[in-house]
């Protein structure tokens, strides 16, 4: 519409002039027309502008229009030419990418914000997100160079998104989660070799790359919680803290301002943004990540005992009450106790066989659930997390993300349900047949369709008997996005170490973009204002042009 529009001005503009004006002309007498055209061009193309090559274009057009102010014709041209550089310099978009190597998938998110903006308080914005191919980095444990080539495609996608005259200047980060953390503790070698390679595979492209690195389970929670207030604006437009709550494959995190001082140092983490200082309390359960719990819970399942030291039989089955009846899967030993966070009995088979047979007891599966946690050792009482773990009270409304976020999408339970219509539709799902579920959801993966039950159960468990929301279960909002930006730690990452947050208190407020079509509607307007203002000083200046 507004290329149309430009092209009838410029026709009407012609015919009242003259019918046969030369083109120079027609540019001499139509200033503002050659500004809005070069207005809608520099939405177009500024992008790609390197911002050095700008301020030369400003320079030169201010040379030049001093060495040709008896050639009226080129007026409107350099005009419109140092407008239109000026314009770039402010709209040209900056981009850093982070991977967040998860324990079960690696992903890729690229982020942009405006460039020059002071004291570097851009709008940050996600632009796009890729997800590898394959199960996280810690699974190539065998073969460490396929870790580096599996990011090898999303990169692809990322570099097609960014300028080309951009890709030497974006920072690309890799974050790496519980799935590291756990192959650090088995097996350290296999896991800097990793590292090693998918550094590697990044430094062959022309990014610049800032390293990657396995996170603390602090951080990750800290990082999410960051995350979360800036996409909300609570650093600097409401002042309403919101608390984080992810639950990962491998680890669970939760991270909130409590309302007295943190009492145990280990899980306090203290922050200055914006000219305010928070004290957060911050904890990550290594190993009681949804995926890492199941299969905790698959081993209490197959051993009949909790302290897993006796032998299974071979070709074995186990009643499951946490699958749906009907339903089997046959897993070799060597598969349920290839993760530290399960002791393996003694003596141990690996190529023995269990057969693990649903029975669909949504009751059972919720007792064995809480079998699974410590909820009674904590000389912390009564300000206990579980695993004899110091918690706080819990504060504040609080944002559910990764596994929360999908296990009670899937259900219908997202973004908040009364807690009654939640214990019933998990105990109506868990209580139906594989039959009808796997008919019910034809296009849900089988892995996914036959572990809802248990994640939901699990989920029930550690938000109600672990971390305490029994009285605040209204306060729980189960969210993936906030205006359009994924939640999680990847994010906050890339906002501290960037430097896209200060420590004091901004000279101009800002927050996340909230339409790309109102800032364009407003450019377009200011540059029309401006184009109107430099034409009537120019009339004004030299009356006979």
């Amino acid at each position: 519409m507004l290329y149309l529009l430009t092209f009838l001005v410029i026709s009407r503009s012609a015919n009242i002039v003259h019918r046969y004006t030369t083109y120079l002309e027609i540019l001499n007498k139509n200033t503002l027309v050659v500004t809005v055209c070069l207005a809608v061009f520099c939405f177009e193309y500024c992008k790609n502008f390197n911002q050095t090559f700008l301020y030369i274009c400003v320079w030169l057009c201010v040379y030049l229009e001093i060495r040709v102010m008896d050639k009226p014709c080129f007026k409107p041209v350099l005009l419109g030419i140092t407008l239109l550089a000026i314009a770039c310099m402010t709209v040209i978009a900056l981009y850093g990418i982070v991977f967040d190597a998860g324990s079960t998938h690696t992903s890729l998110f690229l982020y942009q914000w405006p460039g020059n903006k002071e004291n570097n308080t851009g709008i940050v914005s996600q632009k796009l997100t890729c997800d590898v191919k394959g199960d996280g980095i810690s699974s190539y444990v065998t073969n460490p160079p396929d870790a580096g080539q599996s990011l090898k495609e999303c990169i692809d996608v990322a570099m097609t998104a960014i300028p080309p005259s951009q890709l030497s200047t974006t920072p690309v980060y890799l974050g790496a989660t519980a799935g590291m953390r756990l192959l650090m503790l088995e097996n350290q070698t296999q896991a800097e070799r990793i590292l090693a390679e998918v550094t590697k595979a990044i430094q062959s492209y022309p990014f610049d790359f800032r390293g990657a690195r396995i996170l603390t389970g602090m951080e990750e929670g800290a990082y999410g919680w960051i995350t979360i207030n800036y996409l909300l604006e609570g650093f600097i437009k409401s002042g309403k803290i919101q608390g984080a709550l992810d639950l990962g494959g491998a680890s669970a995190q939760i991270s909130f301002t409590p309302k007295d001082p943190v009492k145990d140092p280990g899980s306090a983490f203290d922050l200055q943004l914006y000219g305010y200082r928070y004290q957060l309390y911050t904890y990550s359960y290594l190993c009681y990540g949804k995926d890492q719990a199941l299969k905790m819970l698959q081993r209490l399942e197959s051993k009949g005992d909790k302290d897993g030291r006796s032998a299974a039989r071979p070709s074995s089955v186990v009643q499951h009450p946490c699958y749906h009846r009907n339903y089997s899967l046959t897993l070799k030993l060597g598969e349920l106790y290839n993760s530290p966070c399960v002791v393996k009995p003694l003596p141990f088979d690996p190529a023995l066989k269990v057969t693990f047979l649903g029975t669909g007891d949504s009751q059972l599966c919720l007792s064995l659930m809480k079998s699974i946690i410590n909820l009674t050792d904590c000389s912390f009482y009564p300000d206990c997390g579980f695993n004899g773990v110091y918690q706080p009270p819990v504060n504040g409304e609080f944002f559910a993300f990764s596994a929360y976020f999908y296990t009670f999408n899937f259900l219908g339970l997202a973004p908040r349900t009364p807690l009654p219509r939640v214990l019933a539709t998990i105990e109506s799902y868990c209580n139906k047949t594989w039959d009808t579920v796997s008919h019910q959801y034809p296009k849900v993966k089988e892995t996914y369709l036959r572990d809802y039950c248990g994640s939901a159960h699990y989920i029930m468990t550690i938000l109600l008997k672990g971390f305490k929301f029994n009285d605040s279960w209204d306060q729980i909002y189960f969210y993936k996005q906030v205006r359009d930006n994924d939640i999680g730690w990847t994010l906050g990452y890339m906002l501290n170490l960037t430097n896209l947050i200060s420590s004091d208190r901004p000279l101009v407020i800002t927050g996340v973009q909230h339409s790309q079509w109102a800032a364009e509607v407003f450019f377009i307007v200011f540059v029309l204002f401006l184009s109107i203002l430099i034409l009537i000083v120019l009339c004004a200046w030299g009356p006979k042009h």
